[in-house]
């Protein structure tokens, strides 16, 4: 096919609105509500899309819209490109009024239990005009987030990325894996040192889609032993701490995690195997704005007073 002619006016920045809205709601019908215009505004717009592209973007069926490889790609290009004018329009109207704008970060698990909160406090403290939005998700979840320019940044466990080449990351500092009970746990009273002696109790784990779970089941196939049957998969800090104080579960969760948590202690299993890396990731074609450059600088300086401790 001939290269599509994409700068020579015809294509505009409401056809990306529009594709990404295609995607979003996966019909016409629901793009159109979500847009606020009428069902053939969205297919004629759709039909100039695929003229000036030269490709069809989207397959017609009696279920609805299908993507087709071209419709799949130029939607990654379309969200990159209106994620860069959200950034530019952040980033002016933060220029015009320094103290003042929105920063989006996502976190799961390492991360979001003391570093980023003292972050944010560091951040307010300075720039208390600034909004923070939180999201806490799975990995992936946030990392689909950071490339369609939902998110800013994403603190947490860094993992090997699929999108290395799109996004960057910075590590901050490194935390083992540790196995959690609370006070008082069978487990701790005896002095449980092996998997097997806390295999019976009931466990939270993470879910399956994450790197930690990976690496905490081939720690027990490593001892020739099973995932515990009795379990919960849960990514939420909040329930695996009450599931912990409340009840006999064992976690593995970053050491971090349970700091200044006088009700929770660690076991001396030995993990060695399981570690992470803390940082940041950002997107790596995309230009931070004030108030994203200004939470990752805190992120930065939180990190290394919670490594202070750990050296002293």
């Amino acid at each position: 096919m001939e290269r599509p002619q994409l700068l020579d006016g015809r294509l505009k920045i409401r056809h990306l609105v529009l594709v990404d809205a295609i995607a979003s709601a996966g019909s016409v019908v629901r793009a159109a509500e979500r847009l606020h215009v009428t069902q053939p505004v969205v297919t004629r717009a759709l039909h100039e899309v695929e003229s000036i592209l030269g490709v069809r973007l989207y397959d017609r069926g009696p279920r609805g819209l299908a993507p087709t490889p071209f419709g799949d790609a130029f939607v990654d290009h379309a969200r990159a490109v209106l994620a860069q004018l959200r950034s530019a329009s952040d980033h002016l109207a933060e220029l015009a009024g320094a103290d003042t704008g929105t920063v989006a970060v996502g976190t799961y698990l390492a991360g979001s239990n003391l570093l980023l909160p003292l972050a944010i406090a560091r951040l307010k403290s300075g720039r208390p005009k600034v909004t923070v939005i939180v999201r806490e998700a799975n990995p992936e979840a946030l990392t689909a987030e950071l490339l369609a320019g939902t998110l800013d940044l994403v603190v947490g466990r860094l993992t090997v990325l699929d999108d290395a080449e799109r996004l960057r990351q910075e590590t901050l500092y490194r935390e083992p894996i540790r196995l959690v009970t609370r006070a008082g746990h069978p487990a701790a009273v005896a002095g449980a040192a092996r998997l097997a002696e806390v295999i019976h109790y009931p466990w939270v784990v993470p879910v399956a889609e994450t790197a930690l779970r990976r690496e905490l089941e081939a720690a027990f196939l490593r001892e020739a032993l099973p995932l515990p049957a009795d379990r919960v998969e849960c990514m939420s800090i909040l329930t695996t701490r009450h599931l912990l104080l409340h009840t006999d579960s064992v976690a593995a969760l970053p050491e971090l995690v349970i700091r200044d948590e006088p009700g929770l202690c660690h076991l001396p299993v030995a993990l060695p195997s399981l570690g992470s890396s803390v940082g940041v990731t950002e997107p790596a074609g995309r230009q931070p704005t004030p108030a994203a450059r200004a939470l990752a600088d805190c992120l930065r300086a939180a990190a290394t007073d919670l490594r202070a401790p750990a050296a002293a």
